[in-house]
């Protein structure tokens, strides 16, 4: 049954990673520009998913935004991950069907340096009403109170640490810790702990290589969210293999 369970989240996720590219093009604008809807060259875009090719640039066609093969194998091993973390149990179909929203957050992340509110909000409903969903049912492998305490802790540390210093942490960084404190907490208060330190450790580790390689200075900024939802990543896996 894992195994199977495993194959099918692999695959939704190749597939919800064919589908990304051209969202992830859209939505990397900076905060006061509108959202993308035209190619490089000034073609009209159809649609807001799938491949990020501009038929009207070629033949062949123009290739922008993200390439897709990484996307796919990172959103692919991602859900897989996760299922085979959680196994047979209700909440593997909430965190591995919420998982390329994260994926697209951090691909947009990378790109300009924010994480849009049309795709934070509704992340963290989202992750709440799925695992409340999930907590119904008998081989669920945490609570949903919980969640909900974990998604309220971590988003008002994340509120704390942004009103101390509003240029090294976003607002949309604090939103998108309701999502991630709501994943963790559904496994513990260790769990959350753990999940929480990963995020800021892996955006230390990140930052520090910036500067002794030359690449960045100490008061640089860098994009935080892969980080923080690379340590929530680490630590729901941790937690699923665990439970």
């Amino acid at each position: 049954m894992r195994v199977l369970v495993i194959i099918l989240a692999g695959g939704y996720g190749v597939a919800a990673g064919l589908l990304l590219p051209r969202v992830a093009y859209r939505l990397s604008v900076p905060p006061d520009e509108g959202r993308r809807d035209r190619c490089p060259d000034g073609h009209p875009l159809a649609g807001w998913l799938g491949r990020a090719r501009c038929r009207a640039c070629g033949p062949p066609p123009r290739a922008y935004g993200p390439r897709p093969a990484p996307v796919v194998a990172v959103t692919g091993a991602v859900c897989a991950g996760l299922a085979a973390a959680a196994g047979p149990r209700p909440e593997a179909v909430v965190f591995a069907g919420l998982a390329p929203v994260l994926v697209l957050l951090a691909l947009v992340d990378l790109a300009v340096h924010r994480l849009p509110d049309v795709l934070t909000l509704p992340l963290a409903a989202a992750t709440a009403a799925g695992l409340g969903a999930a907590a119904t049912l008998p081989a669920a492998g945490g609570t949903w109170t919980g969640a909900l305490l974990g998604g309220a802790g971590l988003g008002a540390g994340y509120l704390l640490l942004h009103l101390i210093n509003p240029a090294g942490l976003g607002l949309g960084d604090v939103k998108l810790a309701l999502a991630l404190g709501v994943a963790l907490g559904w496994y513990g208060w260790g769990v959350w702990v753990a999940g929480a330190f990963l995020g800021f450790l892996y955006g230390a580790l990140y930052g520090l290589g910036l500067v002794l390689t030359g690449r960045a200075g100490r008061r640089s900024a860098f994009p935080f969210g892969p980080f923080m939802a690379g340590g929530a990543l680490t630590g729901v896996l941790l937690a699923g293999f665990g439970a």
